[in-house]
């Protein structure tokens, strides 16, 4: 099973769309819909991470073509995570949609220990849009 257009639009939505990179609030040079250039980063101390260099060839406009491709590859692993999780449940469309967005923001461990249905904590009004447009998605049967 593939994220649909509708899901893919989600995500853009509410990840946001970056041409440069940029680093993101985990100190890692990121592009795109959120996808990290060096992998590498992430396994620095946080202090450390700010002394990491952009790479000549990297520091540049990228373009929506190589933008879409590398959510697209990054997607993978979010749709593979979904499905397995939900071991033999067949979502339909609309329901993985939601799930694969709602793992791409929070992390597949988070919705792996998640009732996703139960909120708490610090209410946050793009989170809860974001999560609001899940549920429609979610529900809609599409």
């Amino acid at each position: 099973m593939k994220t649909s257009e509708n899901g893919i639009h989600i995500i853009k939505y509410f990840e946001g769309i970056k041409n440069r990179p940029y680093k993101c609030s985990a100190r890692v040079w990121t592009i795109g819909v959120g996808h990290v250039l060096y992998e590498r980063q992430l396994c620095m101390p946080l202090a450390e991470r700010d002394t990491y260099k952009l790479k000549p060839e990297d520091d540049r406009i990228w373009s929506n073509e190589e933008i879409d491709g590398l959510l697209r590859k990054d997607l993978l692993r979010f749709e593979a995570g979904v499905l397995r999780l939900l071991g033999t449940v067949q979502p339909k469309q609309s329901e993985f949609d939601a799930l694969v967005s709602f793992s791409f923001n929070l992390g597949l461990g988070t919705f792996q220990r998640s009732r996703v249905r139960r909120a708490g904590g610090k209410v946050l009004l793009g989170l809860q849009r974001r999560r609001m447009a899940e549920h429609a998605m979610f529900m809609s049967g599409a």
